[in-house]
């Protein structure tokens, strides 16, 4: 389960970030063909921040579906996964969103 280490990662940049401040809520953002669970993610982060400053702190989640471009056709289109295909039948397609993973905002006290 590497949604563990990610998310440990992530707990370590935000309490050196805080610098000692109560942490309140995290917001992710973790796109749909980055390969994260977002529900594992959410259960690492219980067991991570027990008996820490991050303990009890929301964790909010947004994820964006996948994107591409088309460049045979000009299309761009959503991906519900990795499969990148366009409508028009075409292959020669290039991924434009839907890999983030990104710490996007935090709410300290």
């Amino acid at each position: 389960m590497h949604e563990l280490s990610i998310t440990q990662s992530i707990v370590d940049a935000v309490t050196d970030h805080a610098a000692g401040s109560r942490v309140v809520s995290i917001r992710l953002t973790v796109g749909r063909l980055s390969g994260v669970v977002p529900d594992a993610m959410r259960f690492c982060f219980e067991l991570i921040t027990e008996g820490t400053p991050l303990q009890g702190a929301r964790l909010d989640i947004d994820e964006p579906a996948g994107r591409a471009h088309c460049d045979s056709c000009g299309a761009d289109f959503t991906l519900p996964d990795l499969v990148l295909l366009c409508a028009c039948g075409s292959a020669d397609v290039r991924l434009l969103a839907g890999r983030e993973l990104t710490i996007t905002s935090l709410e300290v006290t």
